[in-house]
C-alpha cells in the first residue's frame, strides 16, 4: 500500500514551484520505492485519472516510446495514480498485448490517496477519487521545478514536456532565460537588467529588454 512520511502527509499548503518535492514511500509495479531514490536525477513526476481508460492509455504508450530520450536526459519518469498495484499490472500487460509496447517505468499506486492529496493531484471537491492529470518537473536536489496539469478529458504531449525539460536544464547550465516555443538549438535570451546602472549603461542593444542570443550550447536537451 502507497504510504508516505511526514513531509508529503503533513504538506502545510499547495505546492509551488521552488518546493521541495514531498516525499513518499509506495509499492510500485517495479518494486518498492522512495521518491528521494532518484535524488541526483531528473524525475517527470506524473498522475492519470484511471488505469484502463483511452486518454491515459495513449499517453502510457507515447511516454514509453519516448522513455529512451528522457533516459539521454538523466530524467526518470515516475507515474501514479489511485489504483491499485494489481489494477496497473493488468493494464501494463494489456498495453504490451495490444500496442506492442513494454512500459518502461514504474507505476506508483495510491488506494489511501497520501500521495495524490499531498501533491495537489485531487480537488478537493472532487467527486470521485480519479486525479488530475498533473506533472511534476523535479529536479535533481529534489526541487519543484515546474507543474503542469489538465483536465481528465486532454491528453499531455510528450513532446512538450521533453521541451520543457530541456528548457529547465538549458537555463541552469548558464546564466540565460528562455524564450517562447524555445526548443534545443534555438536562441536564448539574455536576463533582464536588475539595477537601473545597468539597464542606462546598455551598449549595443537595439532592445535593451529582450535581447537574443545564438544558443552555444546547442547539445542541451538533444
Amino acid at each position: 500500500m502507497s504510504s508516505s512520511d511526514d513531509n508529503a502527509a503533513c504538506w502545510p499548503r499547495p505546492l509551488q514551484i521552488g518546493d521541495p518535492a514531498p516525499n513518499f514511500h509506495a509499492r510500485t509495479t517495479m518494486g518498492e520505492m522512495s521518491l528521494s531514490d532518484y535524488r541526483g536525477r531528473w524525475v517527470l513526476l506524473f498522475s492519470h485519472p484511471a488505469d484502463f481508460t483511452p486518454v491515459c492509455t495513449s499517453e502510457f504508450v507515447a511516454l514509453s516510446r519516448a522513455s529512451d530520450r528522457f533516459e539521454a536526459m538523466n530524467c526518470a519518469l515516475v507515474a501514479i495514480s489511485v489504483d491499485s498495484l494489481y489494477s496497473h499490472l493488468g493494464w501494463i500487460r494489456a498495453i504490451r498485448e495490444h500496442f506492442g509496447v513494454t512500459v518502461s517505468f514504474p507505476i506508483v499506486e495510491d488506494p489511501s490517496l497520501v500521495i495524490g492529496r499531498a501533491y495537489g493531484m485531487i480537488a478537493e471537491d472532487a467527486p470521485d477519487a480519479a486525479t488530475l492529470r498533473s506533472t511534476f518537473f523535479i529536479d535533481p536536489d529534489g526541487i519543484i521545478r515546474a507543474m503542469l496539469c489538465y483536465p481528465v478529458t486532454v491528453g499531455r504531449s510528450v513532446e512538450e514536456l521533453l521541451r520543457v525539460l530541456a528548457a529547465l536544464q538549458r537555463v541552469d547550465s548558464d546564466n540565460v532565460v528562455t524564450p517562447e516555443g524555445w526548443r534545443p538549438g534555438d536562441d536564448v535570451l539574455l536576463p533582464p537588467f536588475h539595477d537601473q546602472a545597468s539597464a542606462l549603461d546598455a551598449v549595443g542593444d537595439d532592445c535593451w529588454f529582450h535581447r537574443p542570443r545564438p544558443d552555444k550550447a546547442k547539445g542541451v536537451g538533444k
